[in-house]
């Protein structure tokens, strides 16, 4: 009898994103047909292409569902209470400048309860990066109406249609003072992926959208059909429009969606502006945050 000496094959092929995933976490927790993880695979692939010192970047996420993905990312990062990913984010970029903080969560986390602080960053125009998952819905909670879900799309908590008119992120974030914005689908891997690695080389608050509908409740809730009949849809109703204006980025129900990148400015940072602020105010006086944190002693 011949014995096969081989090794097994699933354990001497390493999947190209394991370096960037804790891969004793994997499986994931995200439903069959759930965007999620592809915006996961997508971020790991940028941070593959750009090249950077792991070591240097961090992940911050709030609850929800997209909330999950800090835990699966091998960098060091905070999963944090409800809606703060953003104040949290802000306080570790100003504490460890040399960072490059990138915020993951979803629509209810960033611009439900956390809203105000998603405007004030924009404003401020914080060096992070945000990629906000759009689900168009509470999903991890139930189904509940979000503040992105499209009028007349049926929730838990509007079994008759919404009639709320929900946020245009892309105008939003631009409207806030975001000085890259961006809005693309989990189909568009590529381009996704090449915008995610060209805002990890952006200074300031980077901006990015992915319209991911959650498959359990809206879909189901609203007879939309399977997450591949969701791939179809953007296949044929999606719209790459660079440039446009941001007012014309509505997403209405069984619309279209328009996507691209929407605004690429150069614009000094938060950080930049307060360095120059204080140097006139106090000259000499005046003591910058060293690149390893204001507070670390030997």
């Amino acid at each position: 009898m011949t014995v096969d000496t081989r090794p097994d094959f699933a354990e001497t092929v390493e999947h190209p994103a394991s370096p960037y995933l804790r891969m004793d976490r994997i499986p994931h927790v995200w439903c069959p047909g759930c965007g999620i993880g592809t915006v996961v695979r997508c971020f790991a692939a940028a941070l593959e292409r750009a090249q950077l010192d792991l070591d240097k970047v961090s992940v911050v996420s709030g609850i929800g569902c997209s909330g999950r993905a800090a835990g699966y990312l091998k960098l060091d990062g905070f999963h944090t209470t409800h809606g703060r990913a953003v104040p949290f984010a802000t306080g570790l970029k100003l504490g460890r400048p040399e960072l490059l903080v990138t915020v993951f969560s979803g629509d209810g986390d960033l611009v439900g309860i956390g809203g105000n602080h998603f405007i004030h960053a924009a404003r401020r125009n914080l060096d992070m990066l945000v990629i906000l998952v759009n689900n168009f819905i509470y999903g991890m909670t139930g189904g509940q109406n979000g503040p992105t879900t499209p009028v007349s799309a049926v929730s838990s908590t509007m079994p008759f249609g919404n009639f709320e008119p929900p946020f245009n992120l892309p105008h939003l974030a631009a409207s806030s003072g975001a000085p890259y914005v961006a809005r693309w689908t989990c189909l568009h891997i590529r381009r996704l992926t090449w915008s995610i690695e060209e805002a990890l080389n952006r200074k300031g608050f980077r901006f990015i959208e992915v319209i991911a509908p959650c498959p359990v409740l809206y879909l189901r809730l609203n007879r939309l059909g399977s997450g591949i009949d969701r791939m179809r849809f953007y296949h044929d109703r999606a719209e790459i429009r660079n440039g446009a204006d941001t007012r014309e980025a509505d997403i209405t129900f069984r619309g279209g969606i328009l996507c691209g990148k929407f605004v690429d400015e150069d614009k000094p940072t938060y950080h930049e502006l307060m360095e120059h602020h204080y140097r006139e105010a106090l000259g000499d006086d005046y003591v910058p945050t060293p690149p390893e944190g204001a507070m670390l002693r030997e």
